[in-house]
């Protein structure tokens, strides 16, 4: 135990040297001294960006200092649990990773049997979701013909959202008995993932001409008026011919606001493909290619979640479809450091 327990003093040691602590929390006083000002009020979103950050930045202090009376007491498993978690913070360093995130799902080959297991994995990301107390709205929905969903597009707003959703990014494929004929025979389907960050305005610059809008009549939620006034829309970019649907909400500003968002960060998609000389073909009403599958849930013949990049693997499949993914994503996320 005495040997554990120095293993984990080091990592702590690591982790606070590179937190460094006092500047986190001399930070937290300046932000609170701006919060005394009444002038600090009179722009709201400033205001609230501060209170966010202020909020964010006290649970890390307090996770910190958690972390070292959890070691001096000797309460090594749960000293452990906190530790190993919060490394994989420190493996989020990107630009965006901190941030929130747009995640689709979409059915692929398999018709039927693609659709339903699509909704599958909706309940098993937005269980995700609430399990990391993140909030989350779907902004545009393709039902299935007879079961399940065409697609799903969503908006996950939670700290840290598209650092650890980036890596479940790519095809999953499912195999079972079919439900859906007399014979169950074994059938295998796929369905995208895909993750984008939330990219801020300023950041894109898109052109009004360069859009063009059309608006139609949901079919999606919103009660009784949803089918009266034309309040879905959808956004051609002429320039690159990328088309968003959005549906969901009940006024149209809205709508538009959430087609600009995905929007923004297909075309930030594509300037990182750029960048990086790794340019994909680009499918216009796909954010990510269909190329890489990434993990395998089998429930026939026998069972067992397995993720193709990393080799980890559980045969507790219930347990994952029901939303306890964090051990593939902190796999992931420890490989790609």
């Amino acid at each position: 135990m005495d040997d554990k327990k120095n293993e984990l003093k080091k990592k702590l040691d690591s982790i606070l040297t590179r937190a460094n602590l006092p500047a986190k929390k001399e930070e937290v006083a300046a932000l609170e001294k701006q919060t005394y000002d009444s002038a600090f009020w009179q722009d709201n979103k400033k205001a609230t960006e501060v209170m966010k950050k202020i909020t964010e930045m006290k649970k890390e202090i307090d996770d910190l200092e958690m972390m070292q009376l959890l070691l001096e007491e000797g309460s090594i498993n749960e000293a452990e649990k906190m530790i190993n978690r919060y490394e994989i913070l420190l493996f989020l360093s990107g630009p965006y990773d901190k941030g929130d995130a747009i995640f689709a799902i979409h059915a692929g080959q398999g018709g039927t049997e693609a659709m339903d297991w699509s909704e599958m994995l909706f309940r098993m990301y937005t269980r995700y979701f609430e399990r990391k107390a993140w909030s989350f709205e779907e902004i545009d929905r393709v039902p299935g013909d007879e079961a399940g969903i065409k697609s799903s597009i969503l908006n996950v707003k939670g700290q840290f959202a598209y650092g650890y959703l980036k890596a479940e990014a790519g095809v999953h494929r499912l195999v079972r008995q079919s439900p859906f004929n007399a014979d169950k025979l074994r059938q295998t389907s796929f369905a995208l993932v895909e993750v984008l960050p939330v990219i801020e305005n300023k950041e894109i610059d898109i052109k009004e001409e360069e859009l063009d809008w059309q608006f139609y009549r949901s079919g999606g939620h919103g009660g009784q008026n949803v089918n009266k006034v034309a309040t879905a829309v959808r956004l051609i970019h002429k320039p690159t011919g990328i088309i968003v649907q959005c549906q969901t909400e009940r006024y149209q500003l809205q709508n538009r606001e959430n087609a600009l968002k995905i929007l923004r960060a297909k075309l930030w998609q594509i300037e990182q493909e750029k960048a990086e000389k790794t340019l994909r073909s680009f499918k216009k009403d796909k954010i990510a290619s269909w190329g890489r599958q990434i993990r395998s849930y089998v429930l026939h013949p026998y069972k067992l979640v397995k993720d193709l990049r990393t080799d980890h693997e559980e045969s507790n499949v219930d347990r994952v479809l029901d939303g306890e993914i964090d051990n593939f994503i902190e796999a992931y996320l420890k490989q790609n450091k």
